[in-house]
Parts: C-alpha cells; sequence; structure tokens
C-alpha cells in the first residue's frame, strides 16, 4: 500500500487523530495531579498564589510527557487497531488483498514522522520549559522571584588555554543577576602546565564573569618564588561565559536536541564527563524507532481479523502489561548506560532494536499463520 493512496492516508489519519486525542487525554490528567501537588505546596504561603500552581503544571508537563511518549504512541497503536478490528474495516482490508505489511507500511511511516517532529521541533521547547520549571521550584524554596541560582554546592571548571596552560576555577556559590553578569563567591583559580604542576593561584573573596572577563575582588596572588600579592581588585582574561557554566548545573533533557552536540564538545574538551549528555543525544535519536517499535508491539495484542477471536479485552490488558514492563526495562537499560555499567550507545540502541526485532518476528510468524 502506498503512502498517500486513499487507504494509506486514511489509516495514517486514524493513528494521528488517537494519538493527539490520547496525548490530549492523558496530558489533563497529568497537570491535574501536578496542579495537586502545587496546591499542596503552597498550602500555609502568602507570598504565592494561583499563577504559581498554573506555571508548574505547564512547565512540568513537557518534562512527563517526553519519558512516557512511546507509551502513549501505544495506546494510541491499539485504540486505533480496536476500533478498524471492532468496525470490521480490517477484514475487509485482508480480504481485498492487502497483507498485514502493506496495511501498517503507511502508519509506521506516520509514527515515524511523528518521532521526528518530536525531536526536530517539540524537543527545543521542552527543554527550555524543563529550564524554567528548575528555576520556578528554586524561585519558589528561596521566596526569591529574581532567584537564578545555578548551584548551592559550588562550581569546578576547567579551561583550556592555548597549549601548555590549563585553570582550574573553583567558587563556593554562584548565581545569575539581571543583567547576565554571573557573580561568584569565594573563587579560586588555579594555573596548570601540562604536567599539573601548579604555576600559580589566585585567590578572590568575589568575584563577577561578565564579557569573558573575571573580575575579581579582595585578591591575593600566590605564585612560586615570589611574595604573595594583596590586590583590591583584578580582571582575568578568560574564554568562559555564563552559558558554558550554566550548562554544568542543568540536566541534560534541559538542553535541546540541536544544542547537545556543542555542550558534549564542550564537556570532553574541558576534561568533564559527557556521559549523561551523551547518552541522551542517543537516545533522542533512538526516539522515533521506539515509537514504531511501540506500534508494532500494540499491533500483535489488538489488530485482529475478528473480534470473536479469544477475549478482545483480555489481548488488550496483555497488550497494555507488556507495554509497561517494555517501557520500565528501557528506562533500567538507560540507567545502566548512564551509570558505565554498559557502553553508552548499546544502553541507547539495544532496547530499541530488540523490540523492533522481537516485534517483526512475532508479526511475520501471525502473518504466515
Amino acid at each position: 500500500m502506498k503512502y498517500n493512496s486513499i487507504l494509506g492516508r486514511y489509516v495514517s489519519k486514524q493513528i494521528v487523530v488517537a494519538f493527539l486525542l490520547s496525548l490530549i487525554a492523558i496530558s489533563g490528567i497529568i497537570m491535574m495531579f501536578d496542579s495537586i501537588e502545587a496546591l499542596r505546596r503552597i498550602s500555609g504561603r502568602d507570598d504565592t498564589g494561583m499563577s504559581y500552581v498554573v506555571k508548574y503544571a505547564i512547565t512540568k508537563l513537557p518534562e512527563t510527557l517526553d519519558k512516557i511518549l512511546p507509551f502513549v504512541m501505544m495506546v494510541a497503536a491499539m485504540m486505533t487497531f480496536w476500533r478498524l478490528s471492532k468496525n470490521n474495516e480490517y477484514v475487509i482490508i485482508r480480504s481485498s488483498g492487502v497483507s498485514a505489511w502493506h496495511f501498517l507500511k503507511p502508519v509506521l511511516i506516520s509514527v515515524f514522522l511523528i518521532g521526528v517532529i518530536n525531536v526536530a521541533l517539540f524537543n527545543p521547547i521542552s527543554s527550555k520549559m524543563y529550564e524554567m520549571h528548575a528555576t520556578l521550584k528554586y524561585r519558589f524554596i528561596t521566596r526569591d522571584p529574581t532567584a537564578m541560582l545555578f548551584s548551592s554546592k559550588g562550581l569546578w571548571l576547567r579551561e583550556a588555554v592555548g597549549k601548555n596552560k590549563v585553570l582550574i576555577v573553583q567558587a563556593k556559590s554562584l548565581r545569575q543577576e539581571k543583567d547576565e553578569t554571573l557573580s561568584m563567591q569565594d573563587v579560586s583559580i588555579l594555573e596548570m602546565d601540562n604536567n599539573s604542576q601548579i604555576i600559580r593561584r589566585i585567590e578572590g573573596l568575589v568575584g563577577a564573569l561578565k564579557d569573558k572577563r573575571f573580575k575579581l575582588r579582595g585578591v591575593q596572588i600566590f605564585e612560586e618564588g615570589q611574595k604573595t600579592q594583596t590586590l583590591s581588585q583584578y580582571e582575568y582574561e578568560t574564554t568562559i561565559t555564563p552559558q558554558r557554566i550554566k550548562e554544568n548545573f542543568v540536566d541534560p533533557d534541559a538542553i535541546s536536541f540541536w544544542a547537545l552536540p556543542d555542550t558534549i564538545r564542550f564537556y570532553e574538551t574541558s576534561g568533564f564527563s559527557a556521559v549523561r549528555h551523551q547518552m541522551r543525544y542517543l537516545s533522542l535519536w533512538a526516539s522515533p524507532f521506539l515509537l514504531v517499535a511501540m506500534v508494532l508491539i500494540a499491533s500483535l495484542f489488538s489488530l485482529r481479523p475478528s473480534m470473536r477471536q479469544g477475549s478482545v479485552m483480555f489481548m488488550v490488558v496483555v497488550g497494555v502489561c507488556v507495554g509497561f514492563v517494555t517501557y520500565f526495562s528501557l528506562q533500567l537499560i538507560y540507567a545502566f548506560g548512564i551509570n558505565g555499567y554498559i557502553p553508552i550507545w548499546l544502553a541507547a540502541w539495544a532496547p530499541t532494536c530488540i523490540v523492533l526485532l522481537v516485534g517483526t518476528n512475532c508479526l511475520l510468524i501471525k502473518e504466515e499463520g
């Protein structure tokens, strides 16, 4: 069956509409529970109101949907196939000489395109809202409506300066001001050579990073064989920007698909681990194929020539259970990859490939039977 044929367009429309309806319904349920959680948080607080509840529920929604999207797609596919079987449309399609594979071809293409659109267009929006949600929670905790603290645990950052010098920047706390200046306290800058030998150490009571310059106050400079220098102010040129520092503290989910490659390169050249970001990047590449795999699994349990073949409700329940097991198995393998128990490429792609192969094999056996 061709994708642009009348029947191809019909079944594609069915899966897209079912997906949108499932997405809206599940989004409503998620927002309801998130709103209840937000209401519980603001109880007894006089400095916030319903605006916080609305912002909390809306900004958290994309994060949750991103995690459960494969299951949403499976539910939508089961709804579509069950409706086609119930109305005997699938029987008519098969009677006209269309095989199961030809029937599923336009459906799988539509699902794959949904996955591509999700990664290319909606993921940047989702990542931005993820960041807004984290900021909203921090402002609620600190009771500061303008707070933009990246880390209360301090900063450790490595910067390569040319071929013969490496900087280690450390600060106990940091926060962003309204004018994009990054304020820090108890700043320490170590200059080291390629052999990890300390050239000199610069310490400041307070500091600020703006326009690629560290502006320190209350400065002491320590250098071997030299007298300690005490300065009221000192400026230090750097290639570090507030955005790069910020990326050290945000979750990979808060970085869009298009920005992840640059972020990974920055981590690798700075000497930091980029495993979590690499895992996120590879999982986004695999996500359209995972949606296709979930549709294949759904077809095994809900695409039936006759509604009299066994208990339909039983098959639907079994299909949902299989979907849950598959989803949580994927999350478990994902965690193994992040923690280094298995290679990240294997953790990102192996589960999707396994589900695709199992679904394809089972459908081939079913079709031959």
